[in-house]
């Protein structure tokens, strides 16, 4: 089975791209199942619906969008193993840039858009700076010369990643991506395998539920700034 997983900040366009993608591999016949994990409340299973793609949901509402990835991801495989899917897509919900949910050995994809500023690259962090391949959206908005800086700064926080511009509404480019899907690493297990790099080192009180401020409320893993 292919594995991939795809992650991206919010409203990038990581649902609109999936499914262009697998409008491009339809005549194929692939059976092709979509996890998509989100924080609060997403909508997104309907859209894979309304495409005849079987998806499942996982919110991890108090916890950490990546933490409860990681601890679910084993059983979702073995889900889609199960259900002798072709190709089974991850879907992040992306909203910790410090976090990843690629995994080596594993196709990693992250979608970014060209409306999110020019220093955006570097600040992403792991999520863009790990994956095999880069997705641009939006393209369309933005002037020649703004997408080809946009890309050169991509560029130089992954200089080894594909870049691929992608228009989630024409589709346009999303072949490309397709043939990627396609010849994707294929995966049979993840047991024994690793992420890309570590989740962030936190164990606080407010990791446990504490909501007051102030010193005397501050335990554990903490991390103070350098003020005047």
């Amino acid at each position: 089975m292919k594995f991939i997983t795809f992650s991206g900040p919010p409203s990038s366009g990581k649902t609109s791209v999936i499914l262009k993608a697998m409008e491009e591999l339809k005549d194929k016949h692939f059976k092709i199942g979509v996890l998509k994990f989100d924080c609060l409340v997403t909508d997104d299973d309907k859209l894979y619906a309304a495409q005849n793609i079987d998806s499942r949901v996982g919110i991890s509402g108090s916890m950490c969008p990546d933490h409860f990835f990681v601890s679910n991801i084993d059983d979702c495989l073995n889900w889609g193993i199960r259900h002798s899917y072709d190709i089974l897509i991850s879907e992040s919900a992306g909203l910790c840039n410090r976090c990843s949910p690629h995994i080596k050995g594993c196709t990693a994809v992250c979608v970014i858009d060209n409306l999110m500023g020019i220093n955006t690259p570097k600040k992403i962090g792991p999520m863009l700076k790990m994956a095999d391949i880069i997705v641009i959206t939006k393209g369309d908005i933005v002037s020649q010369a703004e997408r080809e800086i946009f890309a050169l700064k991509i560029r130089q926080a992954n200089p080894d990643g594909i870049i691929l511009h992608v228009n989630g509404i024409t589709g346009q480019g999303a072949s490309e991506l397709a043939v990627l899907i396609e010849n994707a690493t294929q995966v049979e297990t993840l047991k024994g395998k690793e992420l890309r790099i570590s989740m962030p080192s936190a164990l606080c009180s407010y990791c446990l539920g504490e909501t007051q401020i102030g010193m005397d409320k501050q335990k554990g893993n903490i991390r103070k700034m350098k003020l005047d």
